[in-house]
């Protein structure tokens, strides 16, 4: 399903985006706002897939609000205002919507964001299951499969793998980083990355991997439990 919050300063019309919303089959609505100070909050430590953003908002106006996220994720504008409508879809908006609007025209909106959500999930799925990385004055290629989890060494980079030596690559964390799918990687640590799917267990910030024992940094702790327990 959809991850969606929803962001109007008139509770009525948040009522009314909650009703529609549990009338749908694609959507789970986790959250609304009236504020936009504390969607913004929310955002910072939750990821969702598609924001129900009111462009007429007091403090600061949804268009305003959309344009100063870091990773946008879908949103669709709502709104009584038309003018509004063309700067909208210059933001790739998915829909905008005319207040009032009737379920059959909300649900159209939610049908174009599916097709765009699972659109967006089987490009992640046919990435590159690899990277490469240059090490031993060599193009090494490392299947993603393979990696056990990766330490960073000063200006160097031990990238630990299952059943085989590990590499040591002269790159930054955030340069790799970069390079791996972040749905099966997270930052856990200054000096560490792991892939979910090799997590043994958690126990007392210690993260088990195989026969290792990685450390949770107390400033990536929340964000990882986050995506850990989903």
């Amino acid at each position: 399903m959809i991850k969606a919050i929803a962001i109007d300063d008139e509770p009525l019309a948040l009522k009314i985006i909650e009703r529609f919303c549990a009338q749908s089959a694609f959507i789970d609505l986790q959250k609304t706002f009236t504020q936009t100070s504390e969607a913004i909050q929310y955002l910072k430590t939750n990821l969702v897939d598609l924001l129900l953003l009111d462009v007429n908002m007091p403090a600061c106006s949804g268009i305003d609000f959309y344009k100063q996220l870091v990773n946008n994720p879908m949103v669709i504008f709502t709104t009584a205002y038309s003018e509004y409508a063309v700067e909208g879809f210059n933001l790739q908006a998915i829909d905008y919507l005319l207040k009032p609007f009737s379920y059959d025209r909300f649900a159209q909106a939610i049908e174009k964001a599916n097709e765009a959500h699972l659109y967006s999930k089987m490009k992640e799925s046919s990435e590159e299951l690899f990277i490469s990385v240059r090490a031993d004055y060599s193009l090494i290629k490392i299947y993603l499969s393979d990696i056990l989890f990766i330490e960073g060494l000063d200006n160097y980079l031990k990238i630990h793998l299952e059943h085989q030596k590990p590499i040591v690559a002269r790159m930054a964390m955030k340069t790799i980083l970069d390079k791996l799918p972040d749905t099966t990687f997270i930052r856990v640590h200054r000096s560490f990355i792991v892939p979910f799917c090799k997590v043994k267990s958690v126990r007392n910030k210690m993260i088990s991997i195989g026969t290792h024992e990685i450390p949770i940094g107390s400033s990536y702790e929340q964000v990882f439990f986050k995506h850990f327990k989903q």
